[in-house]
């Protein structure tokens, strides 16, 4: 006697539903990866922007802010925004997904 496997269709479902899946998270993932993310300190002293891809894309800073006897405080600034873009950045990639996975732990995306 064979083992009666019920609803055989439904594999062909579920599979359909994760190729969805799949394909969204490549689509948001490039999406996000495209996006700029911009982030300033020092009262918007310096800004910086950064893409999905951890690519710096721009530095702005105020010239009142550049001062030959205090380069570390410039340097801080820079520091300061450019952790806050990529955080930024990576808080995106993290909602979106979690938009499309529901909060599943999927090995493999790094999330």
């Amino acid at each position: 006697m064979k083992a009666r496997i019920p609803n055989q269709g439904g594999q062909a479902n579920m599979m359909k539903k994760l190729q969805q899946m799949q394909d969204d998270m490549a689509r948001i993932q490039k999406e996000c990866e495209e996006a700029q993310y911009t982030a300033s300190s020092g009262g918007g002293a310096v800004e910086v922007t950064v893409n999905g891809s951890h690519q710096l894309v721009s530095v702005k800073i105020q010239p009142d802010v550049v001062d030959s006897e205090d380069v570390e405080m410039l340097e801080d600034l820079l520091v300061a925004s450019v952790n806050e873009a990529m955080r930024k950045a990576d808080e995106t990639m993290e909602r979106e997904m979690g938009k499309i996975t529901g909060g599943l732990n999927i090995p493999g995306l790094g999330l």
